[in-house]
């Protein structure tokens, strides 16, 4: 009797583990990959050139590569406007240097005090010209924020490039990311989402390309070959509403899971700095070292990237975008 009970009770713990943290709405994509449409092919082709521009024309940038990381603001910066936004510098001072985040904002019509984030660092760790961690999360917001310039949506839109999201500045003070959060919450703004694009570009369909912390790899597939959409518990409608519509909408596999802060990698991006200040927050990732081998190494270069997957994930992303803010019309 005890033995079974025992048992019974492990069971039951299991299971609701798994329905908190592990289960998500809808089914992810399987089958092949499908060939890209005219829309996604142009998409694909932006996404390789700002790529490109942010990780081989300027390569790398932050604190130590000062002028680059200027540079890569610059560049960001007229993208945004050449895209019919306006821009908004989020400026402050790091060790002395001048640093800004960027941001682009489409006011909502309907509900204009509920904000919708979506966010990426562009800045690069030491010593890596950062093409997947993390130019193709930026090259994904530009991509983001010219889709919905010219629409109309019942939410507030941000676009925004966080600077100094990589060590030293990570979880520190001056990360940008932590800043302008801090600043949404004593403005007592309502950020209702905030998306995280954190490395997104790498993608392995070979089993055992897939790695995880444990036990997770006795659930999750050995393939690297999905999009995964990860929150902390406190975020798990989030991240429900987010898989479900990628899923809804999207061709390409998807995985997602919430999960405590401690768990390596679950914090490690900007979605971390909205959780501090009680938003909730997904990052959209492919795993990045849990996967990618090249992560914060010299050899993260922008041939490394697989830009139609890339533009497969950008176009469902576009879609989970349209939904948390109630697009009206494009």
């Amino acid at each position: 009797m005890r033995s079974a009970l025992t048992t019974a009770l492990l069971v039951a713990a299991c299971t609701g583990a798994y329905a908190i943290m592990m289960w998500m709405p809808g089914k992810s994509y399987r089958g092949p990959i499908p060939a890209l449409t005219s829309a996604e092919s142009a998409l694909r082709d932006a996404l390789r050139r700002d790529v490109g521009e942010l990780a081989g024309t300027i390569g790398e940038r932050n604190l130590s590569q000062y002028h680059n990381l200027r540079r890569a603001a610059a560049f960001i910066e007229t993208s945004f406007t050449e895209a019919g936004l306006e821009v908004h510098r989020q400026g402050f001072t790091a060790e002395g240097n001048a640093v800004a985040n960027l941001e682009a904002a489409l006011a909502g019509t309907e509900h204009p005090e509920e904000i919708v984030v979506i966010g990426a660092h562009y800045d690069s760790v030491d010593g890596s010209p950062g093409a997947n961690d993390n130019a193709t999360g930026v090259a994904a917001v530009l991509a983001l924020a010219r889709a919905f310039a010219g629409a109309r949506a019942s939410r507030t839109l941000r676009f925004v490039a966080f600077v100094n999201e990589e060590p030293p500045y990570f979880q520190t003070p001056v990360m940008g990311s932590l800043v302008y959060a801090a600043r949404c919450q004593a403005g007592r703004e309502r950020v209702v989402a905030m998306l995280s694009l954190e490395t997104i570009g790498y993608y392995a369909d070979a089993r055992g390309s897939q790695s995880y912390p444990f036990p997770f790899q006795f659930f999750y597939p050995s393939q690297g070959n999905f999009i995964g959409f990860v929150g902390n518990l406190a975020s798990r409608g989030l991240l429900h509403d987010v898989t479900g519509s990628f899923r809804r909408h999207a061709r390409h596999p998807s995985e997602g899971i919430a999960m405590w802060e401690s768990i390596p990698g679950v914090g490690w991006s900007d979605q971390w700095s909205f959780w501090q200040q009680g938003y909730p927050g997904v990052m959209v990732t492919d795993t990045a070292f849990y996967r990618y081998p090249h992560y914060h190494t010299p050899g993260d270069t922008p041939d490394k990237v697989h830009y139609d997957r890339l533009a497969l994930v950008v176009a469902g992303l576009e879609q989970v975008v349209a939904d948390l803010a109630g697009r009206l019309n494009l």
